[in-house]
């Protein structure tokens, strides 16, 4: 899990682009202080990659719970990092009007950290009932699990709203769980 140096950044490129489209004074501030941070972190990174990503060996056997707090605001590339950033962008504007500001960042912070339990528990879960140590070394970095958390609380706060996956209309309350599937068999790493 390495990040390819010296090259233009293009994911980064158009993200700011996008950015500019909307305008900074049209996001609202949590949204955007979570967007510069995951930029921020991306440019400057706390830790490489691998020291970073969130497992069942590193988190659990290793004690390195610091993981919890640093794998969801880093990203493998810049494509990564766009797009998780364009579906904060989105569900960030959607939502944090709705909810104001305060509760909206405690969400983010609850999300973050939950997320992060959740995907220790289930890998472990995997280990356990597949006898498979392999599950237990699998390393995940990025924004994915929080913005999966936003869309479900999006679609209770806005029902009825049909989404597309793949060419198919979805009813959205089942949409982020059909994408979830649609993304593991696209892109499985």
């Amino acid at each position: 899990m390495q990040r390819r140096q010296g090259r233009v950044n293009a994911g980064l490129l158009l993200l700011l682009y996008q950015i500019s489209q909307i305008g900074l004074q049209n996001i609202p501030p949590v949204t955007l202080g979570v967007i510069a941070l995951n930029i921020f972190l991306f440019l400057n990174p706390v830790r490489p990659l691998s020291e970073v990503c969130i497992s069942v060996n590193e988190a659990i056997y290793k004690k390195n719970w610091q993981r919890l707090l640093l794998s969801p605001f880093h990203h493998a590339d810049d494509w990564h990092l766009y797009y998780n950033m364009i579906s904060m962008l989105w569900k960030g504007i959607m939502l944090e009007k709705k909810l104001k500001s305060i509760w909206f960042a405690y969400i983010i912070a609850v999300f973050s950290v939950l997320i992060g339990v959740v995907y220790m528990v289930l890998e472990f879960l995997l280990v356990k009932i597949l006898d498979d140590p392999s599950y237990g070394m699998s390393c995940g970095v990025g924004f994915s699990g929080v913005l999966f958390a936003l869309k479900v609380l999006n679609n209770h706060y806005n029902p009825g709203r049909v989404s597309t996956v793949l060419g198919l209309r979805i009813s959205s309350t089942y949409a982020c769980w059909v994408e979830l599937v649609a993304i593991h068999l696209i892109a499985p790493g």
